[in-house]
């Protein structure tokens, strides 16, 4: 949405002055021209250009061209200077602050029921069998039983967020709905990489990225509409079975979706997580309701998602 500024700096390194001559830059699908000036031995031009960021894309810039051509423009002579740069416009995002609460909780994990030799939550003892980790001795058990005794322990899982965004053209009635389900995604994503969660986003063409904020935002800025890609059902259970250990799982998707594709794409979510979906709908009002164990939310915009997902995690 905001303005990308760009400078080009013109240097005569050279003994003699430079001629005039005329500075070409491709942007997009355009073509920005600038006017050099005569440049003395050791002189400078520069000038500074903007190139505006209203939708979401990946921007080839350059490369910087210079071109001198006699009046009638019957000679022409182009001399390019420089490689062509990407410039990515991201989506749009919200900040969600404390409102992800009740939905990447836990800090320290969730504990299971399965049992492990070496993790955070206490179980019991037992006695020590050979190639335990002598580290796991419980010594004053040992000296108060007279035999070794190791520590066993509940195994925990860290809190791991999956966002399951769908790219399917069937499930969104316009582009709008598409944009607002890529922001919406974007902003759980960076949310829980600012809580430094795991997170994982999937979408039919694989999982992108998310090392980084800015890495997960260019990746984000490079999606489109994929008529090939699997519908809403199948991408649950591919995300499901990426990450198995899942604590949240987010479905978004459009306004086209069924109660019933929503459900039967809930029944892949992994038991023990907890499953919502956010239906990206600019035309409806803000919702909550529930299908089953699958919590759905309307939303209309973006600047909605904060209080929803309050609501989510109510």
């Amino acid at each position: 949405g905001s303005r990308a500024f760009g400078q080009i700096d013109v240097a005569n390194v050279g003994s003699r002055a430079l001629l005039p001559a005329r500075i070409e830059l491709p942007v997009g699908r355009g073509r920005a021209e600038f006017f050099l000036p005569r440049l003395g031995a050791g002189a400078v031009h520069e000038e500074i250009f903007t190139i505006p960021t209203t939708n979401r894309a990946v921007i080839p810039v350059g490369p910087i061209s210079s071109v001198r051509s006699d009046p009638l423009g019957m000679a022409r002579r182009e001399l390019v200077w420089t490689d062509v740069q990407e410039l990515f416009v991201h989506p749009r995002t919200v900040s969600l602050g404390a409102h992800t609460a009740g939905v990447m909780r836990d800090l320290e994990g969730q504990t299971l029921k399965t049992v492990t030799d070496n993790d955070m939550s206490f179980h019991a003892l037992r006695e020590y069998v050979p190639g335990d980790d002598r580290r796991s001795i419980h010594w004053k058990t040992t000296a108060r039983t007279g035999r070794l005794m190791v520590r066993q322990y509940e195994e925990t899982r860290r809190s791991h967020l999956v966002v399951a965004l769908s790219t399917h053209p069937g499930d969104y009635a316009e582009e709008a709905e598409f944009e607002l389900a890529i922001s919406a995604a974007g902003s759980l994503a960076l949310q829980a990489i600012r809580e430094e969660k795991q997170v994982t986003v999937i979408t039919p063409g694989g999982v992108i990225p998310g090392i980084s904020g800015q890495r997960l935002l260019d990746e984000l800025s490079t999606i489109e509409l994929d008529p090939l890609g699997t519908d809403l059902s199948e991408l649950t259970r591919s995300a499901a079975n990426e990450v198995p250990g899942a604590s949240s799982v987010a479905l978004i998707a459009g306004s086209v979706v069924t109660p019933t594709a929503w459900r039967g794409s809930a029944n892949h979510i992994p038991l023990g997580a907890l499953g919502f979906a956010v239906c990206c709908a600019p035309e409806q009002e803000v919702s909550r309701r529930s299908l089953g164990d699958l919590v759905l939310v309307g939303l209309p915009t973006l600047a909605d998602l904060p209080r929803m997902m309050r609501r989510v995690g109510a």
